[in-house]
């Protein structure tokens, strides 16, 4: 199961990219000010807090196709959901695709946080590499 549900995360991330760049297209002045003054992770919590429900929509039924195909699937929906009714369990989490799905977005959120951590210490180094490659991206 935890292949099966790796490699659909894995599949959910490449889907990603065109939603985080219509979001830095469409950043407001206020909030592009901010990220550079902001904390170590003012970038990542933009993206979180601009793009987390359109990455959920767009990104559940692929995880859910992948853990729709794993056995344990339905024993584990099951479970979870006798636990939540009786108050064992969030209710979020009663479900493995929408467990599989957060951990997706908090693993895609902790990839983004450590790249705007090397920027933070490396501004000069930013300006080479994965910065022209995302701004080239941009600006297409």
């Amino acid at each position: 199961m935890v292949s099966a549900t790796n490699r659909a995360a894995e599949q959910a991330v490449t889907k990603a990219i065109p939603l985080l760049l219509t979001a830095i297209k469409n950043m407001s002045m206020q909030d592009a000010k901010g990220i550079p003054s902001g904390g170590e992770a003012a970038a990542t919590e933009y993206f979180r807090r601009t793009t987390s429900d359109q990455l959920t929509q767009k990104l559940l039924p692929i995880v859910a196709r992948a853990t729709g195909r794993v056995g344990l699937a339905e024993k584990y929906n099951d479970s979870a959901g006798r636990a939540a009714s009786l108050g064992v369990m969030d209710a979020k989490q009663a479900k493995i695709e929408n467990y599989v799905m957060q951990k997706t977005l908090d693993g895609l959120f902790h990839m983004i946080a450590e790249q705007e951590k090397a920027i933070r210490a490396n501004p000069m180094g930013a300006a080479t590499g994965m910065a022209q490659k995302v701004f080239g991206i941009i600006g297409k």
